[in-house]
């Protein structure tokens, strides 16, 4: 589990084919030798477990799943990626929570600087387009945000200042694709309200559901 708050910027330094997924190379932007073997890290948003450790560099699998739903099939050796470690019990949750579980790709619409913010609009794959919701949490290329706005398959952010500088999403540019994590309470609620569920799945939660068990 993580929270969103992006603890530094890594740098891929190999990418290298296996039989079955990738194996990562970065340069940490924190001691890799506080990293222990198994440890989960939460890489441009997706969560990697360490499989070997050699300050300054640490690896990772990326499994196929991993690969078919994030921009992992996109990196290059050179590129940046926001990092953070897991969360430990009594940390502060300052951002929201987040799984470092992927549910699919967004692409950059919109790049507009202004005095003090930048301003990004990003096209979200339709399947996910009804968990945003203004106001609402989302986490991109593992950066927690809150929605500004957002209208059919599109989505607002806003970037201040420190967040512009400390990860990778002030040097998005349009066109650009992005790893995205909807709110994971939003995901539960969508779940238990889906009318549309298979027959025989249930009925979900809905309006005649709660009016016979006297909620309503």
């Amino acid at each position: 589990m993580f929270t969103g708050l992006v603890e530094g910027v890594g740098e891929i330094d190999g990418l290298n084919s296996m039989a079955e997924g990738l194996r990562l190379t970065l340069k940490t932007s924190f001691p890799a030798g506080e990293l222990t073997l198994g440890e989960s890290v939460a890489v441009s948003g997706a969560c990697l477990t360490a499989v070997a450790i050699t300050p300054p560099r640490a690896s990772f699998e990326v499994s196929p799943e991993t690969l078919a739903r994030t921009t992992f099939p996109l990196k290059k050796v050179g590129d940046r990626v926001n990092l953070e470690r897991s969360l430990r019990l009594g940390d502060r949750l300052g951002g929201h929570l987040v799984t470092g579980h992927v549910d699919g790709i967004g692409v950059v619409r919109e790049r507009r600087p202004g005095p003090a913010h930048l301003h990004l609009q990003f096209e979200m794959p339709g399947s996910l387009s009804r968990l945003v919701i203004e106001k609402g949490s989302i986490a991109i290329d593992g950066v927690s945000l809150t929605v500004n706005s957002c209208q059919g398959n599109t989505f607002t952010v806003n970037l201040i200042p420190h967040t512009a500088q400390a990860t990778t999403l002030a040097a998005l540019k349009v066109g650009d694709r992005v790893n995205l994590e909807m709110d994971i309470i939003g995901k539960y609620v969508a779940r238990l309200l889906d009318r549309d569920a298979p027959e025989g799945a249930g009925e979900g939660v809905t309006p005649d559901l709660l009016a016979r068990h006297g909620f309503l």
